[in-house]
């Protein structure tokens, strides 16, 4: 059973990064194989690890839709959505990356998310680790990881809106069926020292901070140039701040 470290928040406040950081810290240190999943509908973990992704799960499922009549003759249904969800994935020597893409649209999918689900519960058994990148709500959570996270995220930049937004997400859990066994709040942007009021507003939402990332130059050059995070130095502080925080919670 894959370890499952998944990440929220809402837009624009380094989750992706976040979790870009976290893939480069197991990968580095031997903690594979992973499976990393982009599972946020404005899919950018592609991007910041530097891949192509020419096809997404969403794309699969609405291709199906489209046309379920048109499954090649004498393939069962199930056998042929699995073959091409593995074509999708994006094989990596330390990870793969699997990219689900855009939500449903009108019509039931019921059928279709049900295999879809099955076949990536089923993947999931081959990786030491399930590194999820969510959307900014929690709905789709619990069917991406079977209702078991290992560890949660909360990604906020510097700012009480960030911060406000991870107090809705923590309060969505409670009507998820979704086991989190721990928690933390990760904030990014931040400066040396959090102020009093950001820190009561901490307080109020109940989850302990387990990580501060300071401004690192190094992220803003790396995504002007279209460079993966994965070739960051070792003294970036951004990677320094994770690999403190993974030393820890992730030691082999």
């Amino acid at each position: 059973m894959s370890k499952v470290i998944a990440f929220a928040g809402k837009g624009g406040v380094g989750k992706t990064t976040v979790a870009s950081l976290v893939i480069r810290h197991l990968s580095v240190n031997a903690k594979i194989p992973i499976l990393a999943v982009d599972a946020d509908p404005n899919s950018n973990l592609g991007e910041t690890l530097g891949l192509d992704v020419p096809t997404t799960v969403g794309d699969i499922r609405e291709n199906f839709m489209r046309d379920p009549q048109g499954v090649p003759s004498g393939m069962d249904k199930t056998i042929y959505l699995e073959t091409l969800v593995e074509q999708a994935l994006i094989e990596k020597p330390e990870f793969d990356l699997l990219v689900m893409g855009r939500q449903e649209g009108q019509g039931c999918y019921c059928m279709v998310n049900n295999i879809l689900h099955n076949f990536t519960e089923k993947l999931t058994a081959n990786y030491k680790y399930m590194v999820v990148d969510n959307e900014a709500g929690m709905e789709h959570l619990s069917r991406r990881t079977s209702g078991q996270v290992d560890i949660l995220y909360l990604v906020t930049d510097y700012s009480l809106r960030g911060l406000r937004a991870l107090g809705r997400i923590h309060e969505m859990l409670d009507g998820l069926k979704l086991k989190v066994e721990e928690m933390g709040i990760i904030v990014t942007r931040a400066p040396d020292e959090l102020s009093d009021v950001f820190l009561a507003e901490v307080d109020e939402i109940g989850v302990p901070i387990v990580a501060t990332i300071p401004n690192d130059p190094a992220l803003l050059d790396f995504d002007m140039e279209k460079r993966s995070l994965l070739e960051l130095p070792d003294d970036s502080p951004a990677v320094l701040a994770i690999d403190y925080l993974l030393t820890e919670s992730c030691p082999a």
